[in-house]
Parts: C-alpha cells; structure tokens; sequence
C-alpha cells in the first residue's frame, strides 16, 4: 500500500514513463517503489527511484512486481484533483486498487499486465560537464532551438556552454555562462560536444513540467546526455538519452 497526499507526484511520474514506453514494470520493496525502462529503440533510459519516506502511508512486506498499461494508469491518476489523495493496493487477483478521496471517494480497479521487463543497466559514465538549471529555463532553450532544428548540440568549455541547432531555415545559437538567470551551477572539467534529438529531450521537459523545479544536465563528447529532475516528494527521476551518430 503507498498512500500520497496529492496526485502530483505519480502524475509526474506516469508522465515522464509514457514518453518512451506504453507497458510499465514499477518494484516496490519496504524501502522504495521503482521503475527503470528503455525505448524500444534504445535512445532513451528513465530511472526512477521513490523511497518510503516520500509516501504520507507505505507498507510493503515482500518484494513485488506490477506491470501496468501507462495511458491506462496515467488516466486513473488524471482523475484526482489538485488536493485529492490517491492510496495504491496491489492485489492477490492481480489487480492494482487505485482509491482517490477528499470531497467524496472513487475506488478504480485496473487489471495488470504480465511484467516481461528484463533488467536495465545503467550507463556507466564520467561526465566532464555539469549544468545545473531551472526547468522553465531549459524548456525555453529547448523551445527556442526547436524552431530551426529537429536535433540540439550542446557545446561546453570552462566559461559557458553554447546550445545549437541548424536546420533548412536557418540556424539557433544560445549561450550560457555562470550567473545568467536560471543557471545554478556550470562546470567544466573538459570541452564537451555532442549532438542529442529535441523530439526526446522535450518530450520529457514538458512531461515532468512544473512537477519540477529544477534539472541537472550531464554530458560529454558523444556520450549519453544524463538528465536528473529535482520533483517535490519524489527522490530522483533520471533520463538517459544518447547521441547523435553522424553516418
């Protein structure tokens, strides 16, 4: 049983998970409920984590498994309000109780799926860039590049880090150094270069939206773009994405 306060937290949550897959595996052991699922294209990774003490009420007594129809499960979850609690119950029938209440109750019973996921590695990598920043301010860069590009580079030495983009129409170049608004954090440990699809990378911004306060951009030369995404009352929620690779 994991009982939240509010719906925010899963709505972010089921959100980000349907940008990249339509059935989902989530564990939950007494610690912590999680998920972590590849695209089928293997361009893109997320690694959730939400550990107990996020919960107003968690009790796991053995580690299980549960699987779920994403658009399914986000519409169950798109039905509390604002200040609604949402409380989750896996059954022995193999049926995952979602109980919404604050003016009056609703109970949904939505059936599960069989869980075929596999294990997921996480990529092993040491990023020579950090770049720490609002999210309302990397949705605006990602926004602004997408106007010529259907693909972002993002460029990096130890005073700034320069997002481009270049297309038929022409071309986009945004620069950011230490101070500027929205930048919390820049460092440099190495040049970095790499190019990244916007179809992805804004995908996930807008999912996670304003459920998010804040992201934490990792990278280096033709490595995956590692994001992290600060959530109110959820632990971490991580996004792998890799490169580009000019033929």
């Amino acid at each position: 049983m994991a009982k939240t306060n509010n719906p925010d937290g899963w709505k972010a949550v089921t959100s980000a998970i349907s940008t990249i897959v339509e059935e989902a595996t989530f564990e939950a052991t007494s610690e912590s409920i999680s998920f972590r699922g590849m695209d089928p294209s293997h361009v893109a990774l997320i690694d959730i984590l939400w550990p107990n003490s996020a919960f107003e009420k968690f009790e796991c007594d053995s580690a299980i498994k549960f699987g779920v129809r994403i658009d399914e499960f986000s519409k169950l979850i798109k039905r509390a309000g604002k200040n609604d609690s949402v409380e989750l119950n896996v059954t022995e029938e193999n049926t995952l109780l979602v109980n919404i209440s604050n003016g009056y109750k609703k109970q949904y019973k939505m059936r599960l799926i069989e869980s075929t996921a596999g294990s997921t590695p996480i990529p092993k990598i040491s990023f020579n860039t950090k770049l720490a920043i609002s999210t309302t301010a990397f949705d605006k860069i990602l926004s602004d590049i997408q106007i010529v590009s259907d693909y972002i580079s993002i460029e990096s030495d130890t005073e700034k880090v320069v997002f481009l983009g270049r297309g038929d129409s022409g071309e986009a170049v945004i620069t950011l150094e230490s101070g500027n608004e929205g930048v919390e954090e820049l460092d440099v440990k190495d040049e970095s270069k790499a190019t990244y699809s916007l179809e992805y990378l804004s995908s996930i911004v807008k999912a996670i939206g304003a459920s998010s306060h804040g992201v934490v951009c990792e990278f280096s030369s033709k490595m995956p773009l590692r994001l992290e995404f600060i959530v109110s009352n959820i632990g971490r929620i991580h996004f792998f994405l890799a490169p580009r690779v000019d033929g």
